[in-house]
């Protein structure tokens, strides 16, 4: 999936929105990269699992398109890179974050970060990325390692590791958990999520997101067994249990600051 020819670099997208509003601050170009290793239970795009498929982009293609929309971003818009996930195509997320900062675009990226490792050549073309990149949303899914594996296929240990390098090195982070009954949505689990963001310096956000059923159908047009078949989104109580034990209101601090 990466291209290592810097001087022809192709991404591969699964599709774009031009008018985000839920994914970075202020309205945003998203781009959903096509890949992702995890196989997440709860995911609403299995169609972007696959590493092979989408549309090929430059990134200056991909820079073109955006910033037609630049008009509507106002002064904290700019653009996401959403997945799939989009750690997979490093290399055109440096050249096409570039191109952005260039012209003075806000830069986002939503990640799991389930391909972080501090291995070269990754760990070099990560910090590259982070020249350029403003904010990420960073998607942790469970705290307890082997109810990552069970949820996502994969455990966690590289992910916190790359929350705790974030916080170091001071790259500012909107948390985001999705709040999944039978699987993240235990007063055990939140309570422990809860205390490692808290040993956290760089968090400006912290999201309760309920899930949701609304990806349903592409699992049965593309003939892949829903495995959280049964299970029913949160209730309005469970959600508001989660944001007290989380104590997301206290992630008070914005991006300007």
């Amino acid at each position: 999936m990466i291209n290592t020819n810097t001087q022809s670099t192709i991404g591969y997208v699964h599709s774009t929105e031009s008018f985000g509003s839920v994914d970075g601050p202020g309205i945003r170009f998203i781009t959903f990269m096509q890949g992702c290793r995890l196989r997440c239970e709860f995911c609403h795009n299995p169609d972007t699992w696959a590493t092979n498929g989408g549309k090929e982009y430059t990134p200056q293609a991909m820079f073109d398109e955006a910033i037609s929309y630049r008009e509507f971003w106002g002064k904290k818009g700019g653009v996401t890179v959403s997945g799939g996930e989009p750690l997979l195509q490093i290399d055109f997320l440096i050249e096409y974050f570039k191109i952005c900062k260039a012209h003075g675009v806000h830069t986002c990226i939503d990640s799991c970060g389930g391909p972080f490792t501090r291995q070269e050549p990754f760990f070099s073309k990560f910090n590259e990325l982070l020249k350029y990149t403003d904010l990420i949303l960073f998607d942790l899914k469970h705290i307890d390692s082997e109810g990552h594996l069970k949820l996502t296929g994969q455990p966690n240990d590289n992910i916190l590791d790359l929350a705790r390098y974030l916080s170091d090195i001071g790259q500012p982070v909107w948390i985001r958990h999705v709040l999944v009954p039978q699987r993240t949505d235990f007063d055990e689990y939140l309570i422990r999520l809860s205390a490692f963001v808290k040993t956290l310096d760089n968090v400006l956000k912290f999201e309760v997101l309920p899930y949701h059923k609304l990806g349903v159908y592409k699992y049965e047009a593309l003939g892949i067994k829903y495995r959280l078949a049964g299970v029913e989104p949160p209730t309005v109580e469970r959600v508001e249990n989660a944001k007290r034990l989380l104590d997301t209101a206290s992630y008070t601090k914005h991006l300007s600051e």
